[in-house]
């Protein structure tokens, strides 16, 4: 232990800790931009460059970066100095003086870090003024915006994508006002091996890094008196949502969510819940065949499309191993422009399905022409909650409301499909069935719960131990992929989410910041919606029953693969 002192208050700290932790632990701010902690992907990024959290230090001439500088015994610290606020100020303002001036109409306006630096420094006026950096904006991706001109040099995103995701994509380039972060070769965001997974977007402190904004498109198809217009919403969005509006992290607003949508227009309000089960009957279907018939093993869930093009470009040789499953979204696409518009008697070609997603890379999965055009419009949770905005509801207001029928039944193993665990887990409840003839005793398979990386479970079904694998972030799912490459690991299903925590924490999600503690709570609000569900296994759902007896005949069937199934490709890696 060390004894310091911060702002005259005597402090114990572990050795190794640096100013900004101690002052933390004692309740004292120390203003941050480029900071990032990640304690669940073993991210400590300070690279102390913005220098916004200079301090003062007795008997040192020099102020110093708390957020760098580690503690030693007798070290006397001041954080509020005249002369150190004084700095701080400073150093926002020649950010400011490099920035663009559109607060007003930035999508991070009123959430965006500089901005509130600029006001809690009590910044008023713009004092220096000069040449300023020109880039251009990237708009090349359905998913997100790159507007280098809004960049302050943080170096967040570079830490996530290249140290937490291991996808490399941006890296910072030339000097001067001419610095900026890109992609290779400054090449299209597009172009890149980016696989949209929209953390770096999460991280972002300002509007250098958005989502690419579809909610126009949305409101134009529901003012089409020719349009029949459906919506379906994603398990993550129902425990995040509320927190757009001032509710607790992880507090549950399914009911007053559907409400809404009705309210803003939607013909249809459907769950992707239900095709979660759909997709759950698939995989267990498709596991099952490859164990009994000699198939590639480990099967990988598909479900999440950022490490879907992950592994196409850094992964070719293991294409083989995904599952062939579209994602539940997609399924829920094919069908609604099938076998419901029959059921509706719609024309399809009139047909809009618009996604209510947690993740930037489901926008950019909804163009992939390998899985048809069955979902049209992707938003995310943060852009369903601005139209809510728009639209003046008072959401606290709202009531509760169910899903419409033939597509909104759903069990509890659909529900924790949106959390690190929670597609394996109930396509392992189906399993069991399928191998035994009755569900599990117990369907939690507390096993394959957790938050760390990487984990590994059994799970038996009867005289067979099936051998799991779980990754999320794709730093991890990369570790997890070489070991299968080089036969060191050996499965029978691996579920991957490329978002550290699951599509709790996607990057369509409200801004959390980092803080694990809002990503367990959503997590934990799924997995009591389970609990607390009498269906609680995909093959009883009864609506899912109809679909196959109606339609789709039996998993696996002909109709079943070219409607719910898909195809990979390789990709460039650059």
């Amino acid at each position: 232990m060390v004894n310091i002192k911060i702002n005259n208050l005597a402090v114990q700290v572990e050795a190794g800790t640096t100013i900004l932790e101690a002052a933390r632990n004692v309740g004292i701010t120390i203003p941050t931009l480029c900071y990032m902690k990640m304690e669940s992907a073993g991210c400590d990024n300070a690279p102390g460059s913005c220098r916004v959290c200079m301090v003062e230090q007795e008997g040192r001439a020099n102020l110093i970066p708390a957020c760098v500088t580690v503690v030693w015994e007798g070290m006397a610290i001041h954080t509020n100095t005249p002369r150190a606020i004084k700095t701080r100020r400073t150093v926002v303002e020649l950010f400011l003086s490099n920035h663009p001036k559109d607060c007003l109409v930035c999508e991070r306006n009123k959430n965006c870090e500089l901005q509130t630096l600029a006001a809690e420094l009590n910044i008023r006026e713009n004092k220096y003024d000069g040449k300023m950096a020109k880039h251009e904006k990237d708009s090349s991706s359905m998913s997100l915006i790159r507007d280098p001109e809004k960049c302050v040099l943080c170096r967040r995103c570079e830490t996530m994508c290249n140290d937490v995701q291991t996808v490399g994509v941006y890296s910072a380039i030339n000097r001067s006002l001419e610095t900026t972060v890109s992609t290779a070769f400054n090449a299209p965001v597009a172009d890149s091996t980016c696989t949209f997974c929209g953390q770096c977007v999460s991280v972002c402190p300002t509007g250098a890094l958005t989502q690419a904004n579809h909610t126009a498109d949305v409101w134009a198809a529901l003012a089409d008196p020719d349009k029949t217009v459906i919506v379906q919403a994603a398990p993550a969005i129902r425990v995040a949502l509320g927190e757009e509006f001032g509710m607790a992290s992880g507090a549950r607003v399914t009911g007053k969510m559907v409400a809404g949508l009705r309210r803003l227009g939607f013909n249809h309000v459907y769950d992707t819940n239900f095709a979660a089960d759909l997709t759950v009957i698939e995989e267990a279907n498709e596991l099952l065949e490859r164990i009994n018939n000699g198939g590639r093993l480990p099967m990988l869930t598909s479900c999440c499309p950022a490490w879907v093009k992950f592994i196409e470009h850094q992964f070719p040789t293991l294409l083989d191993v995904p599952s062939t499953c579209k994602s539940p979204h997609e399924m829920l696409g094919a069908i609604a422009k099938t076998y419901l518009a029959q059921k509706l008697g719609v024309d399809p070609k009139k047909m809009v399905v618009v996604s209510i997603m947690p993740c930037l890379a489901k926008k950019y999965e909804s163009s992939r022409e390998e899985l048809g055009q069955g979902v049209d419009y992707v938003l995310t949770t943060r852009e369903l909650a601005s139209m809510f905005r728009e639209a003046g509801l008072n959401f606290h207001a709202l009531p509760d409301e169910s899903f419409d029928p033939i597509m909104g039944e759903s069990s509890g193993a659909a529900d924790i499909f949106g959390t690190t665990g929670g597609v394996i887990e109930a396509t392992a409840r189906t399993v069991v069935h399928t191998l035994t003839g009755k569900n599990p005793a117990n369907v939690e398979f507390t096993q394959l719960r957790g938050t760390d990386n990487i984990r590994e479970a059994t799970v038996k079904a009867g005289d067979t131990e099936l051998k799991i694998g779980i990754a999320n972030g794709l730093g991890s799912a990369r570790k997890m992929l070489e070991n299968i490459r080089d036969g060191k690991s050996t499965y029978h299903a691996i579920e991957i989410m490329a978002c550290p925590g699951g599509c709790v924490a996607g990057g369509g999600q409200p801004y959390h910041g980092n803080d694990q503690s809002v990503i367990k709570e959503r997590a934990a609000s799924l997995y009591a919606i389970d609990g607390e569900k009498n269906l609680r296994v995909a093959h009883e759902n009864t609506e899912v029953k109809a679909l196959y007896a109606e339609f789709l005949d039996k998993p696996g069937s002909h109709k079943a693969h070219d409607l719910l199934h898909t195809s990979y490709v390789k990709r460039a890696k650059v």
